[in-house]
C-alpha cells in the first residue's frame, strides 16, 4: 500500500516537474535519505516510472491506480484495496464504528460486487468501484433522492468529460445508447426522524471489457482508454456540489431532464407485481409516477425496470 510518505514524494516530484534531489526530500519529509530510497522502490514497484540520477529523483509517468496519494484534498479520506469483496460490506463497518461524512472506500475489483436486488456487479480491473459514507442532515423521507443525485452526478460528469450523451434510467442506473455503463446502490440506516448514514455504492465501468449486450464501459464507447482518477475525481466532486440539492426542486429538474425513462412504456416489477404502463413523472421522493393502461396512476418507490 502506498503510504503518507510517499504520497508526500509524488507530490514534491509533481510540484518541481524535473529533478528532486534525495537531500531535499528528506528534509522536506524528516526522514533519512535511505528512507527516501526504500519509498521510491515502493512506488516503483506499484508502476510508478521514477528516473533517478546524481541530480535525484524525476517522475516520468504515474499509473491510473485509485490510490489515496492521487486525490489531493481526499487522501485523508479514501480507504483503498487491491481487491475486496464489497466497497459496501467494508463502508458498512466503518459507518457503524462512526467513520465520518465523505469516507470513501475504493477496490481495484471486487470479488463479490453488489447490485440492486441482491445482483452482483460484475468488478473486474479498470473499472470504478466505490462506496461513499453519507451522514446527510436531512428527513428519511428525503433519502431516496440520494441514488437520483447520484446518478445525475455520474450523467453529469461522463457528458462534460467525453462528450457522450449519458441518460437515466429510473431508479439509478446510468446509460449510453441504452447500454448501462453505471449501477448505483444506496443502502441507508436511520431513526424515525434522522438518517444516520447512508452508503452510496457507485460502480462506473471505465476501462472495462464488457461481455453483457445490455452494458458497455466509457473505452469501449470512445474506442480508448481514460483516466479513472479524472472520472472519480469529478464523479466525487459533483456529488458534493450536487448534495446541497437532496431537498430542492433543482435535483428533480435535474434528474428529469436527463431521464430515459419518463414518457415511454415500461414494465416495473415491484414486490412480486409487474406495473405495465407510460411512466409520466417522478414525485418529490423520487418514486416513479407510472399511467397504466386502464388509466390509472400508480406510485413505484422502488423495482425493476424494463424500458419497452
Amino acid at each position: 500500500m502506498v503510504n503518507n510518505a510517499e504520497g508526500e514524494i509524488l507530490r514534491a516530484l509533481r510540484a518541481s516537474g524535473d529533478y528532486v534531489s534525495g537531500e531535499a526530500l528528506s528534509a522536506e519529509l524528516g526522514v533519512s535519505r535511505v528512507c527516501i530510497w526504500k519509498h521510491i522502490r515502493n512506488l516503483v514497484r506499484h508502476g510508478y516510472v521514477i528516473k533517478p540520477s546524481s541530480r535525484g529523483y524525476h517522475l516520468v509517468s504515474a499509473p491510473d491506480l485509485l490510490l489515496p496519494c492521487e486525490f489531493p484534498g481526499w487522501e485523508q479520506k479514501i480507504c483503498h484495496f487491491w481487491e475486496v469483496d464489497s466497497t459496501m460490506r467494508v463502508a458498512k463497518g466503518l459507518a457503524k464504528r462512526g467513520a465520518e461524512e465523505g469516507t470513501i472506500v475504493v477496490a481495484e475489483s471486487q470479488s463479490r460486487g453488489r447490485g440492486r436486488l441482491g445482483r452482483e456487479w460484475s468488478s473486474p480491473v479498470g473499472g470504478i468501484y466505490c462506496t461513499v459514507i453519507l451522514r446527510p442532515k436531512v428527513s428519511p423521507a428525503y433519502a431516496p433522492r440520494i441514488s437520483l443525485m447520484a446518478s445525475v452526478a455520474v450523467a453529469q460528469t461522463i457528458r462534460r468529460l467525453f462528450g457522450l450523451p449519458a441518460e437515466l434510467k429510473w431508479p439509478n442506473d446510468v446509460l449510453i445508447g441504452g447500454k448501462k455503463v453505471c449501477g448505483i446502490l444506496a443502502e441507508m440506516e436511520a431513526e424515525m426522524d434522522e438518517v444516520d448514514f447512508v452508503n452510496l455504492g457507485i460502480g462506473i465501468n471505465v476501462n472495462c471489457s464488457i461481455s453483457q449486450q445490455r452494458a458497455t464501459s466509457l473505452r469501449d464507447e470512445l474506442g480508448t482508454e481514460v483516466s479513472r482518477k479524472e472520472v472519480l475525481s469529478a464523479v466525487l466532486a459533483e456529488i458534493q456540489r450536487q448534495q446541497g440539492m437532496l431537498t430542492r426542486e433543482d435535483l428533480l429538474g435535474e434528474w428529469k431532464e436527463l431521464s430515459a425513462t419518463l414518457d415511454r412504456e415500461v414494465a416495473v416489477v415491484s414486490l412480486g407485481e409487474e406495473i405495465a404502463g407510460k411512466a409520466i413523472d417522478v414525485d418529490t421522493s423520487g418514486a416513479l409516477i407510472v399511467k397504466c393502461r386502464d388509466g390509472s396512476l400508480r406510485r413505484v418507490l422502488a423495482g425493476d425496470c424494463l424500458h419497452l
